[in-house]
């Protein structure tokens, strides 16, 4: 397909100087160069675009967002590399960005038309349909720097979307000013989407980012660090951010003592581990717990919805312990506490016999929402209050979701007519926002 955008080993290097006059000083010629430091903002970046793609931009800040949107407009110039754009830019930096303060509205109408090499003449047969969208009355002759906030952003939001760009950048703006005039702003989005222009959409808001974005970048101190399906780097994204990485089998802080887990791959190896560890525990032990799809193969990664089979092999030294529990505790990558469920209370009973045994937990419908996750196994006494061996981030996973629904865990639901309603049955997610297809995970009557 076509390229609208393309980026070949991009990198921009800023200098920072610790006084303002080392900087003069070396403009001037007085100061041999060397009194900086360099700062990559971006680094080495390669990527394309094509033509009618909708792309995410997300990353921390400082992370290299608005210094790439900066290059693809022409503000800055890459300190290495290569930029090819195909077709017309218009961007919706930040609030009036390009404005100047001392120009009335109008005179910044032709302003921005001039800085995007529109001919006068053209740019004045838009002024009306512009200065219309925006809904600024008599304003519009007045400086922009006596503007009210709304005001402001609603004349650079309708400059941006009306001049007929091929390319169309906004960073955290789209839905502007009240509620009526973001009503208008949506519309406009789904229109330029609906006649295949290229959008790049910088946003905090992961959420919009899912409704809105088929492909999403994930920026790191100028480097890139994912590129692919929106849900997927969003949500690994999402988890970057909650902190510190999830436990992994035979960390530190669990009883039990060193991590016993190992490679295992058939069953004559996994008893002969088993009569290797049984003298070094005292009563029971967890040797290996294994994540398994519908067709028994051990993963890592979980489609949402999908049946999932938590299995526990586990050692048993003293058969004649009464009633023991087998627990599985589900916690986000942020340490929360999701689900615990053990076999005491679902009056289920284990097997014990001296040597290797085995148990399963099977979840027929995995419904947690996209993100990485991990499971806490025990195995306990009769009352589930002492653990016989505690296995903290016994296997970490993640849960691959389209965006179908957002929170915690997305409960099996339906939508349906109350006995009153006459109302026609309204569109959800596909009739809204083109691209977006049906999910199915919702039923209605």
């Amino acid at each position: 397909m076509e390229k609208t955008i393309t980026l070949r080993h991009v990198s921009k290097i800023y200098r920072l100087y610790d006084r303002p006059a080392d900087r003069l000083k070396e403009i001037l010629g007085r100061k041999r160069q060397g009194g900086y430091r360099e700062f990559c903002a971006l680094r080495d970046l390669t990527l394309s675009v094509e033509k009618g793609t909708t792309l995410g931009i997300i990353g921390r800040n400082g992370a290299g967002k608005s210094t790439l949107l900066k290059l693809l407009m022409g503000i800055t110039d890459p300190t290495e590399g290569e930029i090819r754009l195909a077709g017309r830019v218009s961007a919706l930096l930040e609030l009036g960005a390009g404005f100047n303060p001392d120009f009335t509205g109008r005179q910044n109408i032709f302003l921005s038309g001039a800085v995007m090499r529109i001919p006068r003449e053209e740019m004045a047969a838009r002024a009306e349909t512009i200065m219309a969208f925006a809904e600024i009355g008599e304003f519009i002759d007045q400086p922009v720097k006596t503007f009210s906030s709304g005001m402001f952003v609603r004349l650079a939001f309708a400059v941006a979307v009306h001049t007929d760009p091929d390319i169309l950048i906004v960073d955290e703006a789209l839905a502007v000013g009240d509620l009526r005039f973001q009503l208008k702003c949506m519309e406009k989005f789904r229109e330029f989407q609906k006649k295949g222009k290229t959008i790049l959409f910088v946003s905090h808001d992961l959420h919009a980012v899912k409704r809105f974005c088929g492909r999403c970048i994930w920026l790191d101190r100028g480097a890139l660090v994912m590129d692919g399906e929106t849900d997927l780097v969003a949500d690994r994204y999402a988890d970057f951010l909650k902190g510190p990485a999830v436990l992994t089998a035979g960390e530190a802080g669990q009883p039990g003592g060193e991590d016993r887990t190992g490679e295992v791959d058939d069953l004559a190896a996994l008893e002969r581990l088993a009569a290797e560890t049984a003298g070094g525990i005292e009563t029971a032990g967890i040797l290996r717990v294994r994540l398994l799809g519908e067709d028994r193969r051990e993963i890592t990664e979980v489609a949402h919805g999908q049946q999932l089979t938590v299995s526990v092999d586990y050692v048993v030294r003293d058969e004649t312990l009464a009633g023991p529990v087998l627990g599985v505790a589900v916690h986000s990558c942020s340490h929360t506490y999701i689900c615990g469920l053990n076999t005491l209370l679902d009056g289920r009973s284990i097997p014990w016999q001296r040597g290797l045994n085995h148990f399963e937990l099977v979840y027929d419908s995995f419904s947690l929402a996209g993100g990485s996750y991990y499971l806490d196994v025990a195995l306990e006494d009769s009352t589930a209050t002492v653990n016989l061996d505690y296995r903290a981030g016994a296997v970490s996973f993640f849960v691959k979701m389209g965006y179908i629904g957002e929170g915690v865990v997305i409960l099996k639901h339906r939508w349906r007519r109350g006995p009153e309603s006459t109302a026609a049955v309204c569109g959800g997610p596909a009739s809204l926002f083109p691209g977006m297809g049906g999910t199915g995970h919702a039923q209605a009557e």
